[in-house]
């Protein structure tokens, strides 16, 4: 039994020891399990960084799972595309390294900032040219290294990506993409200080005084010449960059405002007067002079010197481009106007103060011809050219149309009344004074080279003594006129007095002058003859006639008794009383417009009166004196009758002025209408 108790009890005790290691075996587990679970806790957030950077190290070692020859060449590849773009992004550096210069104001330091800009426009052409080239370069390389599968394919694919934009922006052409604007900006900056030198160095010049005659006509450069320096070597930036014309269109548009300042101080309103706007061509004949003056001023002083101007400035660039220049300044600034203010005057009524106008407007053209040719000569300035070639044409055919219709114009007033004051008509006065204009040195040339030209558009010869013979004819139509006139009065003595007036008029007024010349001397002592002759006649059949109304017969104051002497005395004084008053009444309305002319002749009839009245009174005059009625029969004193007989024949003086006073309407106030033809009338 206790063997067997003893073998029962060692086997428990085994047992417990098995259950105890187990125990233990069972604890050290778990807590091997505990520690295996911390760690895998620990592990995990490692595993997924391992997780998330596997693709890179599989791209990483994907070269050593390459091909040998691929993985030897792509050095060399790689080494090819990152050169040029490597100097690529070192100009891209030196581009953004000139930004602050370029910012910055080029008056400071114009050639500076010149050649700053400059490097600019290299990096630039630097840039145009490799760009396209080192992309290409860059893509190649990639392609290599997706055909060789060297590199990870989303490594590759954001490369593809970034090469497409920069060959996209390549494509696209503008310059801005390279130098984020810097190079329009300094362009702005330049074209802004073009501008501001053009406008700081304009002033309007003034018109010159005369007392400077033609020193003054050539005028200098406008611009000094270190300005004008400066302007080229800005234009020699703005060209290269294509900017020309708007250079043009600042330069047009500065200069052309400067030279109307010049001229808006001439006070040129009187330019945009229109035909509707004055009756002829009197009425505006100020403005016609000061056209001419003005139109001088323009060619030789401004237009000149913007002509000049141009030259200098654009002369690099070519002709076509300064002389287009300058045709824009001279039309925007106002040559145009000029012109069509010539042509007004053409398209005004026909009157012969036109004519006179008329060969002004042609001698002022013609002083300019070789300027105008000069500087209006170009294919730019076709427009003033055609301007001036139809105001010449208007002017040459308006002048030849009134000229060859003067000697109509006389003509037809042929069968006008004379006046009834006995005066100078105004034609008469006129168109002596007229052809006398038109043979002075003045107007002489002037109109021969007209009619010169006139004749040749109709392929006709003109010689100078077809002007003078034109001028003798109308002459001798104002001689015919006046024989006409002079036989058209009822009142004989009226008709002396109109001849006397008029013939002396011829004589006096036209003895030395040009047109007297030409009508000879012979001509001329003939109408101082018929002058004499007429005044002779004039005072025999009028004031001569009044003596004899003082008769002294039966006057022998004892043959007949005193009473009988005063009724004689009485009767004859009333006669010469009535003739006197009646004649003086008549006689005062008539005109002798020459003073000299007219004192004399007042002296004469004085001279015929006077001393055979003062002798009647002073032997006479006391037979009546003493009577009630006296004053019936001494009616005039010898001073109150010289008096009244000095103040005959004296002129209205707003009726017979000078041929520059004349009506508006052209009339004349001896009914001469100095238009009235068939074909001029308007």
């Amino acid at each position: 039994m206790d063997q067997s108790a003893n073998g029962n009890d060692s086997k428990s005790n085994n047992c417990i020891d098995k259950l105890i290691a187990a125990k233990k075996s069972l604890k050290l587990s778990l807590e091997k399990s505990k520690t295996l679970k911390l760690a895998l806790e620990k592990a995990g957030p490692r595993l997924e960084e391992i997780n998330q950077r596997l693709p890179s190290l599989e791209a990483a070692v994907r070269p050593i799972r390459a091909d040998k020859d691929a993985l030897s060449a792509v050095g060399g590849h790689i080494n090819r595309a990152v050169g040029p773009a490597a100097a690529v992004l070192k100009v891209f550096d030196a581009v953004h390294g000139l930004e602050k210069s370029l910012l910055s104001d080029p008056r400071n330091d114009l050639p500076g900032y010149l050649s700053v800009l400059k490097r600019l426009e290299e990096a630039l052409r630097f840039l145009g040219d490799n760009c396209g080239l080192a992309i290409q370069w860059l893509e190649d390389i990639v392609e290599y290294l997706e055909d060789n599968r060297v590199a990870d394919g989303r490594y590759l694919l954001n490369l593809k990506k970034a090469l497409k934009g920069l060959r996209e922006l390549q494509n696209d052409g503008q310059r801005v993409h390279l130098d984020g604007g810097l190079l329009d900006a300094a362009l702005d900056k330049l074209e802004s200080e073009f501008r501001r030198l053009l406008t700081e160095h304009s002033v309007p010049l003034p018109m010159p005084s005369p007392s400077l005659g033609e020193q003054a006509c050539i005028a200098p450069s406008p611009l000094p010449v270190t300005v004008i320096q400066k302007l080229q070597a800005i234009l020699g930036r703005l060209i290269a960059n294509k900017r020309l014309e708007k250079c043009i269109s600042i330069y047009i548009e500065v200069r052309s405002s400067n030279v109307r300042a010049s001229l808006q101080a001439l006070n040129l309103d009187y330019l945009e007067i229109s035909v509707s706007e004055f009756n002829d061509v009197q009425s505006i004949e100020g403005y016609i002079g000061q056209w001419g003056k003005h139109l001088e001023f323009a060619v030789k002083h401004l237009f000149e010197a913007e002509f000049k101007l141009c030259n200098d400035v654009f002369e690099r660039i070519g002709l076509d481009v300064w002389m287009g220049c300058f045709a824009k300044i001279a039309a925007q600034a106002g040559i145009l106007a000029f012109l069509q203010f010539g042509k007004t005057v053409t398209d005004s009524k026909k009157d012969p103060i036109k004519l006179l106008k008329l060969l002004d407007i042609f001698a002022s053209l013609n002083k300019l011809r070789l300027d105008f040719n000069r500087l209006f000569g170009g294919a730019a300035c076709a427009e003033i050219q055609s301007l001036t070639r139809d105001l010449i044409r208007r002017v040459i055919e308006g002048a030849a149309e009134i000229f060859w219709e003067l000697l109509v114009q006389v003509e037809l007033q042929r069968q006008s009344p004379p006046p009834q004051d006995g005066g100078v008509p105004r034609l008469v006065s006129f168109v002596t004074d007229y052809c006398n204009k038109l043979l002075s040195d003045d107007y002489k040339p002037i109109l021969t080279q007209v009619l010169v030209i006139h004749r040749s558009w109709k392929h006709e010869k003109f010689q100078e003594r077809i002007l003078v013979g034109e001028i003798l004819k109308i002459i001798k139509a104002i001689d015919l006129n006046l024989e006409t006139w002079v036989k058209a009065y009822d009142d004989a003595t009226l008709s002396c007095l109109f001849a006397m007036n008029n013939h002396w008029h011829l004589y006096k007024y036209l003895k030395g002058t040009k047109l007297g010349e030409l009508m000879g001397d012979s001509w001329l002592r003939e109408h101082e003859q018929y002058k004499e002759y007429y005044s002779t006649v004039f005072l025999r059949e009028s004031w001569g006639k009044l003596p004899g109304h003082l008769s002294r017969e039966g006057l022998i104051l004892f043959s007949g008794g005193r009473a009988t002497a005063r009724d004689l005395v009485k009767k004859r004084l009333k006669t010469f009383n009535e003739a006197f008053g009646e004649m003086y009444k008549k006689q005062s309305g008539w005109v002798i417009s020459e003073r000299d002319l007219r004192e004399k002749t007042c002296q004469l009839i004085v001279q015929t009166v006077l001393p055979v009245y003062r002798s009647y009174m002073q032997n006479y005059g006391p037979l009546v004196e003493q009577d009630a009625s006296s004053s019936k029969y001494a009616k005039y004193t010898v001073q109150g009758l010289e008096q009244m007989l000095l103040s005959l024949f004296l002129p209205r003086r707003e009726r017979y002025g000078s041929f520059k006073g004349r009506p508006t309407g052209g009339k004349l106030d001896n009914g001469v209408d100095l238009r009235r033809t068939a074909s001029a009338v308007v």
